[in-house]
């Protein structure tokens, strides 16, 4: 299983809540709409909230300005996302989720990269026993 992670910062002309509310309710629908075509498994968008325990960490970590929010997606593996990327279907889906993307995120600034999850604690999955 791998998972594209991306770390997200707004267009300057938008609020963060701006930005949340366009990835939440126009991007993110747009993609679940396409989701199994584009062989995705799972898709999690997580907001960053203003809360003043960003400003500790900031401070306590030495951290640069945090980002907007952090999307994930999974795919089963390698291939399955190759061979969903470079169909027909698959680049027409790029180039719609790119153009759109752009209009609410700041790409220059942003990040984007694989990777493999090693859960070390996950006391949810303790909860659900």
């Amino acid at each position: 299983m791998i998972k594209l992670t991306v770390c997200l910062k707004r267009n300057s002309n938008m609020t963060r809540e701006e930005f949340q509310s366009y990835w939440l309710k126009h991007h993110g629908p747009l993609f679940q709409k396409f989701a199994e075509t584009y062989k995705a498994i799972r898709y999690v968008q997580s907001h960053t909230i203003d809360s003043p325990l960003n400003a500790y960490m900031k401070k306590s970590r030495g951290y640069a300005d945090e980002y907007d929010g952090i999307g994930e997606i999974w795919w089963e593996s390698e291939k399955a996302f190759f061979e969903a990327v470079t169909s027909l279907k698959g680049q027409e889906l790029r180039k719609m989720f790119v153009e759109d993307e752009a209009r609410f995120i700041n790409l220059k600034e942003s990040s984007g990269f694989f990777t493999v999850e090693h859960v070390l604690v996950d006391h949810m999955l303790d909860q659900k026993k």
